[in-house]
Parts: C-alpha cells; sequence; structure tokens
C-alpha cells in the first residue's frame, strides 16, 4: 500500500493541515514581530529622542518573550494550547495597538513588554501545537515546514519594516502586525480540539518561581545589553546586574525543586536527552544571530556594500537555514535518526566559519554567499531536531513546558552570542590601533563619505585594520558551532 493510500498517512496529513496555516502564521507573526522593529528604530530615535536609549525596546521585548516561555507552556499543559492561543493572541494584538499609539519611549517600552510577552508565548504554543498533533517520528518533517516559515519571516521582517517606516512612519510597523493577529485567530478556529494532558488537574502557580524568574532573566539580559558596549562606565553596572542574576538563578533552583507545580520542571530539564538538546540550540542560535547581527556591519565597512547589498546577503543565512531544517526534518521520518544529522553537519558549519574566518575579506561575493548559505544549512539542520528529541523526551503531559525551554534557550543563547560576539569584535576594533575605533564609529554613523573624505590611503589602512579584527566574529561563530556539536553527539536520545 503506498504512502498516499495509507489511511493513518492520510489522517496524520489531514491533522497537520487543519494546524498548519493558524501555526505557520503564528510562527510568522512572532517572527516577525522580533525583527521588524529593527529598521525602525532610527525614526523612532528621531521622533522620541535618544538613539543611545533605543536598545530598550529590543531589550523589553526580548526578557518579555523570554519569561512568557514557561508561563504559556505550563497553563497550555493545563488548560489547552488552543485556549491558550486565543489569550496570546489578545495580549500581542493589546501591545501592538499600545506601540502604535505611544507618545513617549518610557510609554513605547512599556507597550513592548506586552507586546513580548504575547510573543513570546505566541512562538511556544505553536511549536507545542505541532507536537500535540504528530508523532514522534513524523515531527521532524513538520517542523521543518514550521522552521522554514520562522527563517522566511526573519529575513523578511527587516525589509518590510524598512519600506513601512519609509513609506507610512514607524507606527505602521506596529498597525501593520493587528490585521495579522486578527486572521491568526480566524484560522485558530479550525485547530483541532485537543483535551489538556493535564485537565483536571488543580493548578497551584507558581508565583515564586515566576517572580524569581523574571529577576533572572531581566538581570542577565539587560547585564549583556551594558557589557557588550564596553563603556568602562557601565561596567559596574552589568557586574552587579550579573551577581543578582545568579543569585536569583539559585534562589529559583531552590523553589522549583519544592513548588508543588514548578514554573520550570527541574526533573524535566534535567533529563541528558532535555539539557543537553538546549545546550545545542543555544549555542547554534548564538552563532547564527551574532552573525547575523554584525555581517551587514562587516559588508557595509570592509566590503564596501550599499546597506541594500548587504541585506541581501542575509536571505542566503535564511535560505540556507530553511533548507537545512527542511533536509534534517526529512531525514528524521524517513530514517528515525534525530541528532545524527546535526552531529554530523555542526562540524562542517564550524570548518566553513573558521575558512570565512581566514579567507572573507578576499573571497569574492560569488563564493562567499554559497559559502554563507551552506554554513547556515549546517546550523538549521539542528532546529527541528531540537524540538522533535525534547519533546519526546518530556512526554505529552510536560511537552508545553518542554517546548517553553526550547524558546528559553534560543532567546539566552541569541542575548549571549550576540554580546560575547560584540565585546570581542569591539575589543579587536580597538587593540588594532589608537584611531582605528573612533574612525569605525564615524564610518557606521556617516557611511561612505567619511570613507571618500578620509583619501585612498588612509581608507586602504582603516578597512585592513577593520578586516583583520572582524575575523573574530567568523572565529566566534566557528567555536559556538562546534560546542553545539559536541552537545549534539552527547544527546542519549538519537532515535524515536
Amino acid at each position: 500500500m503506498t504512502a498516499a493510500a495509507d489511511p493513518d498517512a492520510i489522517a496524520l496529513r489531514d491533522r497537520f493541515m487543519r494546524a498548519f496555516p493558524a501555526v505557520a502564521l503564528v510562527i510568522f507573526l512572532s517572527a516577525v514581530d522580533q525583527t521588524i522593529v529593527a529598521t525602525a528604530l532610527p525614526a523612532i530615535a528621531a521622533s522620541m529622542g535618544g538613539i543611545e536609549r533605543t536598545s530598550w525596546i529590543l531589550v523589553a521585548y526580548l526578557v518579555a518573550a523570554t519569561c512568557a516561555a514557561p508561563v504559556f507552556g505550563q497553563l497550555g499543559d493545563v488548560f489547552g494550547r488552543r485556549t491558550m492561543l486565543f489569550g496570546a493572541l489578545a495580549v500581542f494584538f493589546a501591545g501592538c495597538l499600545g506601540c502604535a499609539l505611544s507618545t513617549t519611549l518610557p510609554v513605547l517600552v512599556s507597550a513592548r513588554i506586552v507586546q513580548g510577552f504575547g510573543g513570546g508565548a505566541l512562538l511556544t504554543l505553536a511549536q507545542a501545537l505541532i507536537g500535540e498533533a504528530v508523532p514522534p517520528r513524523d515531527r521532524g518533517r513538520y517542523q521543518a515546514r514550521i522552521a522554514g516559515s520562522y527563517a522566511f519571516a526573519s529575513a523578511f521582517g527587516p525589509v518590510a519594516g524598512g519600506y513601512l517606516t519609509e513609506g507610512f512612519g514607524w507606527r505602521s510597523v506596529f498597525l501593520t502586525l493587528l490585521p495579522l493577529a486578527v486572521l491568526c485567530a480566524a484560522l485558530a478556529v479550525r485547530l483541532p480540539h485537543v483535551e489538556p494532558a493535564r485537565r483536571g488537574v488543580r493548578l497551584r502557580f507558581d508565583w515564586s518561581g515566576l517572580g524569581l524568574f523574571v529577576v533572572m532573566v531581566a538581570s542577565a539580559l539587560v547585564a549583556l545589553d551594558r557589557a557588550r558596549r564596553l563603556d568602562p562606565a557601565l561596567l559596574p553596572l552589568a557586574g552587579g546586574l550579573a551577581v543578582l542574576a545568579l543569585v536569583a538563578g539559585a534562589l529559583l533552583l531552590r523553589v522549583e525543586r519544592a513548588a508543588r507545580d514548578p514554573l520550570l520542571p527541574i526533573a524535566v530539564f534535567a533529563e541528558p536527552s532535555i539539557w543537553r538538546s538546549y545546550a545545542v540550540s543555544a549555542c547554534v542560535v548564538g552563532a547564527q544571530v551574532g552573525v547575523v547581527s554584525f555581517l551587514p556591519v562587516w559588508l557595509q565597512t570592509v566590503r564596501g556594500l550599499a546597506p541594500g547589498q548587504s541585506g541581501l546577503m542575509l536571505l542566503a543565512m535564511s535560505v540556507g537555514g530553511a533548507s537545512g531544517a527542511f533536509f534534517a526534518g526529512r531525514m528524521v521520518a524517513r530514517s528515525g535518526h534525530g541528532m545524527r544529522w546535526p552531529a554530523m553537519l555542526l562540524p562542517v558549519g564550524s570548518a566553513i566559519w573558521a575558512g570565512l574566518a581566514a579567507y572573507a575579506p578576499d573571497l569574492p561575493l560569488t563564493a562567499f554567499v554559497p559559502l554563507l548559505a551552506a554554513a547556515s544549512f549546517c546550523s538549521g539542520s539542528s532546529f527541528p531536531v531540537v524540538q522533535v528529541t525534547v519533546q519526546t523526551a518530556a512526554g505529552r503531559e510536560r511537552l508545553g513546558a518542554a517546548s517553553a525551554g526550547v524558546a528559553f534557550s534560543r532567546s539566552i543563547g541569541a542575548a549571549t552570542g550576540t554580546a560575547l560576539i560584540a565585546a570581542i569584535v569591539f575589543a579587536a576594533i580597538s587593540l588594532s590601533g589608537p584611531g582605528t575605533a573612533p574612525a569605525f564609529q564615524r564610518l557606521v554613523a556617516e557611511g561612505s563619505g567619511f570613507v571618500a573624505a578620509m583619501g585612498p590611503e588612509a581608507a586602504a589602512v582603516l578597512r585592513t585594520e577593520l578586516a583583520e579584527a572582524f575575523r573574530m566574529l567568523f572565529v566566534c561563530a566557528a567555536v559556538l558551532t562546534a560546542a553545539g556539536a559536541v552537545f549534539a553527539r552527547r544527546v542519549p536520545l538519537q532515535r524515536f
């Protein structure tokens, strides 16, 4: 009997297709929301003043999204993910509307907290909904499609944000998300109703755990944001916040072990297949987001590309990452092997990043772009595998909490990777020469006009010094990807 005529295969496909439109759009909405604002930041700063304070718009969202993941993961396990999805969409809608109507930066940051809480919940619930609808071995194939939606949205966000801001003003960035949220709610009505795995359980919400978790995450992310600027005046604050995060984390572990309904089920997270999968996710996402954050700067300052051209280079990473996710998902479905694929491909990706560290400044773009896509292909192979491994190891009763842990590991990996790469790259720039760092700051602010005013010889020297410093961008990506490969090889659950 062919797969097309197999009643089980038909039923599986029908279940997935009922869930996919809503889940894919929710993933798209959440991913776009994370990236679409970046290109609007200069316009927001011009409108409200203080370019140095606009980083709070991003940090506030990241903190809220990270904290929302375990909350909605637990609530989804008890009350049903379909029900909680409507609540998350309502929170997200309110946050978008608040951002669009903001008149001061503090109000905008407050609205971004609400928006981030809704956005983080959407991402967590969407991933868990796929795990709920599809058996473990088939999840890789379908998670790959979801990963493709996420990759496309991440690349589409900055482009859409730039055009919307230029044509209609920065408020249009948030207003555009409102009808998408309404459409998500309309599609979510078609989601199949599934009885919650912990239905009937009287939940004693872990408020103490939530409070400590918020303190830990907020302190850690703000400390990383301050530290990456390498401003001596900010280092004491960053150090104090880092200590606060460690203390809150230690207290959180103690509270969660004693809680009846822990926000973070430590016993689940301590399972080797789960925490090592989280480590794979954190390392790979840290490398990818770090490169995405600084590659446009490298392309514009070292290679002399225009902003639009450098933006197109990121599409190579998105296409490569989505292709890698699709490939790994198909291989998981066919073979039943999970971490085998990232364990084989991540070392290749690390080698490519190392090669770019050595040769990228001199490579023609016709060679650089395929290598960039290939490295992202290798990294993308881990995305669906991590989700499937974690969801399978956790079981249905803790599926939401385990999926929330994946979102948390990605957020922490992105923040830590970006801060680490920023600190190392900017330290390398400062060590290149006494005038390199100030010249680099002016080059970023003024663009090609500053280079033209320097004269050809001085410009060539500056670009050579920056090229040497920015090698560390690719070195860091190679090290983080290699670390992900080590963890992937050590995940006990290798076959589904």
